[in-house]
């Protein structure tokens, strides 16, 4: 497929019984799908009612034909309206405040509280068969009204529009209608409408009063109770698949709502995909998938929902970039990082994954882009034998002015603006900074033996014994960059040949390689880890150590704590006798993320190291999936304990 360019076949399937082709200019991305298995899987994921629209958390989308149901609400006094509802934080200053709640991952169950102006109310919808029931429950009167649209997404063929309900118990009332061939589909309300003129809406749209509760439906006729009752049965059946992970279902609930919630549909590409949030979705005028946030986000996927494990391990690893690295982002209208890639953890968690579901056709699917990402760093990256964070020089697909820069090369590292890069110089021959970086050494390390694992799985020799000699060729280099007298993995200047004494977490990655003696752990714990100058305290573990003196800039990575230095550190102490380090870790990254969970449903991106806080800072997304890494670490260390 043409980047550019995209005819897309949308088959509506055996209700609508037709064929739709859509042509989509510049919203289309380049992979290249290999296995029916996968072909089938996304078919299967991409139907029926859920939260597939992007842009609120309000709006319901039938799949495959694009009929949309979407909750507005009209503040009819000041002629303020709410179109779209996102869970963000109070720093960004949105109209409306969202908790997500109990919801499954297929959109068969949804609850969420929203409060906007001086409406507060609940939402709660569920499926049967093909019919949705959507019930509004008003927690205290308010001059609000709700105003239901309809509509068709991603720009796919139908008709909608509004016609007299025709119920004699409410004469007056209208029904939203959806039709396209010969197929319709009628919504209706349990509660009597309103009609308003002035309502600030031209799409069909139904309106009713927030002074009681409210209830939409598809198919037969559904009382408002029988909607409550059909309703009861699905939140308790979802509430005991949480009680299955006994003291640890509010870690399970808290990573896998932010999944299914974060979890939409990409009508450009046919694809169901878990980007990091709706709130940077839209940022950036549609999907934007991080390279490393994604793989995050199928991993812990495959702990409740194989489907879409797959779907996001696949999706990202697709984002392949014609120079042959996974890109930092891969963006709608052909913006992709053209210079950059990011952290080098896909095939660890794919190896993973593989290993518990043990299907190969998933192996075969993303190995032949792995090796070839794998290839890349060794080519790439090097400077002086090391491996080094850099940036091509390369037109920017954003034509960003640090491009070909320390700062490009920063955003490779995935630390943007990690004080450990503070002053480095970028090397312009080789593209890379000036300096041997031990957290992608140990990254690459733990890449290259996960491939040469998976090519012996695919029967690959020749590429599991090239992969295993680049694994020992780097495990040597990175082995050097040890400090007896620190006691911990130094970085190292390439420029003027001498150790870097800033202190990042990212030093505890050799731990993840296996390079470091059981000796060298114990050490990096006890006078690392353990040491409140540095790492330790009521939080962990900071992004630079807590005597460095960009720690209180408390500005992303210059402090704050993050959920995917905390997963990475964990899975390397898990490769050694550490149990003390172990635990602690765990608990404390348990009770860093329930002070927001717990408080009103917000997952951030980052937080304060000293007070424990998300909302303190502008720059931290307050439903950001890759923060539940932090209360995964319970889930996933009671599985490696069992």
């Amino acid at each position: 497929m043409k980047v550019n360019h995209l005819l897309y076949r949308a088959c509506l399937g055996p209700l609508l019984g037709l064929t739709c082709i859509i042509s989509v200019h510049g919203q289309s991305v380049r992979r290249s799908i290999r296995t029916p298995e996968y072909r089938a899987l996304q078919q299967r994921l991409s139907k029926g009612w859920n939260t597939w629209y992007n842009n609120s958390l309000l709006s319901w989308v039938l799949l495959p034909q694009g009929f949309s149901i979407n909750l507005c609400l009209d503040n009819y006094e000041d002629g303020d309206y709410l179109r779209e509802a996102f869970k963000a934080s109070p720093t960004q200053h949105h109209p409306e405040t969202v908790v997500p709640g109990l919801r499954s991952d297929d959109g068969s169950y949804t609850s969420l509280r929203i409060r906007f102006r001086d409406a507060e109310f609940t939402v709660e919808s569920a499926t049967d068969g093909g019919d949705e029931m959507i019930l509004v429950t008003p927690l205290k009167a308010a001059r609000q009204m709700l105003v239901v649209e309809a509509g068709i997404q991603y720009g796919w063929v139908g008709q909608v529009g509004t016609e007299e309900a025709g119920a004699a118990r409410n004469p007056g009332d209208r029904k939203l209608v959806y039709r396209a061939d010969k197929a319709v589909m009628e919504v209706r309300s349990a509660g009597a409408q309103v009609p308003n003129a002035y309502v600030v809406s031209s799409a069909p749209h139904l309106c009713l009063l927030l002074n009681k509760p409210v209830a939409l439906y598809t198919g037969r006729h559904r009382s408002l109770e029988e909607v409550r009752a059909f309703l009861d049965s699905r939140r308790q059946a979802e509430e005991r698949r949480g009680q299955a992970f006994g003291q640890l279902a509010d870690c399970f609930r808290a990573m896998q709502t932010i999944l299914a919630w974060n979890t939409v549909y990409d009508g450009a590409n046919g694809r169901v995909i878990t980007p990091v949030s709706r709130l940077w979705n839209r940022g950036w005028g549609g999907i934007v998938l991080f390279d490393w946030d994604t793989y995050f986000a199928g991993y812990m996927c495959s702990w409740f929902n194989k489907g879409l494990a797959y779907a996001n391990m696949v999706e990202i690893t697709k984002a392949i970039s014609e120079q042959g690295f996974i890109p930092n982002y891969q963006a709608p209208f052909g913006n992709y990082s053209w210079d950059r890639s990011e952290p080098p953890v896909g095939a660890i968690l794919v190896l993973d994954m593989y290993k518990r579901y043990k299907e190969k056709w998933f192996l075969e699917e993303v190995y032949d882009e792995l090796l070839v990402w794998n290839r890349w760093w060794a080519a790439h990256r090097t400077i002086k034998g090391y491996l080094a964070w850099g940036s091509d020089k390369v037109p920017d697909s954003l034509r960003m002015n640090d491009q070909f820069s320390i700062v490009a090369a920063r955003l490779e590292s995935g630390l943007d603006n990690s004080p450990m890069y503070d002053s480095i110089p970028f090397n312009e021959t080789t593209h890379t900074m000036e300096l041997a970086d031990v957290g992608l050494m140990s990254l690459y390390v733990a890449d290259c033996r996960a491939m040469e694992e998976m090519a012996q799985v695919l029967g690959r020799v020749a590429d599991a014994k090239e992969l295993r000699e680049r694994a020992e060729k780097y495990g040597k280099l990175l082995a050097s960059l040890w400090d007896e007298k620190k006691g911990i993995f130094l970085n190292r200047r390439t420029d003027i040949d001498q150790k870097s004494y800033r202190l990042s977490p990212t030093l505890f990655y050799p731990l993840l390689a296996k390079v470091a003696t059981q000796a060298q752990a114990e050490r990096m714990m006890k006078e690392h880890y353990f040491n409140s100058n540095e790492f330790y305290g009521d939080f962990v573990i900071p992004s630079i150590a807590r005597n460095d003196p960009a720690f209180h800039d408390n500005d992303y990575w210059r402090g704050r704590i993050w959920g995917p230095m905390n997963f990475l550190v964990y899975l390397g102490i898990r490769n050694y006798r550490l149990p003390e380090a172990r635990a602690d870790l765990v608990k404390k990254s348990k009770e860093l993320l329930m002070k927001s969970w717990k408080k009103d449903g917000s997952i951030f991106e980052n937080y304060n190291s000293v007070t424990g806080q998300g909302d303190d800072v502008n720059s931290a997304d307050a439903f950001y999936h890759w923060g539940a890494l932090l209360s995964f670490l319970s889930i996933l260390d009671r599985e490696n304990q069992q």
